[in-house]
């Protein structure tokens, strides 16, 4: 990372708190399955990029040379605190967002036939 311009402190600082999340949240999704895990692993992968998202930048600079336009810097600036809060609100749906409904038009049964199924009632 010094060869970019970074010290190691400073990627260990900002990614280890999203990659224990990471890690601490993926247990507890292995552990207690919510309705919508694969909206839940999005939002913690989502969040790591996020903070993942300057070191690539600095990267990408450092290889094309293009680290003298301050717009895309700003479009950068801008860029992470989007993807953090679209990775949060991906992880707030998935555990607010309530089970997922099934079908109420019909079931095939094994015999191939279609029944009609009444809507489950829902807690108020």
């Amino acid at each position: 990372m010094e060869s970019i311009g970074v010290p190691w402190f400073i990627v260990v600082r900002y990614l280890g708190p999203p990659l224990f999340l990471v890690l601490a949240g993926g247990a507890l999704l292995w552990w207690r399955r919510p309705p919508r895990a694969v909206m839940a692993w999005t939002a913690l992968v989502v969040n790591l990029f996020a903070a993942a998202l300057p070191f690539l930048w600095i990267g990408v600079q450092s290889l094309t040379g293009q680290g003298d336009l301050t717009v895309i810097g700003l479009v950068m600036t801008l860029l992470q605190p989007a993807v953090v809060v679209i990775a949060w609100s991906l992880l707030l749906v998935a555990f607010v967002g309530g089970p997922r409904e099934r079908s109420v038009a019909s079931e095939t049964m094994e015999d191939g036939e279609a029944t009609e199924t009444a809507p489950t009632p829902q807690n108020v």
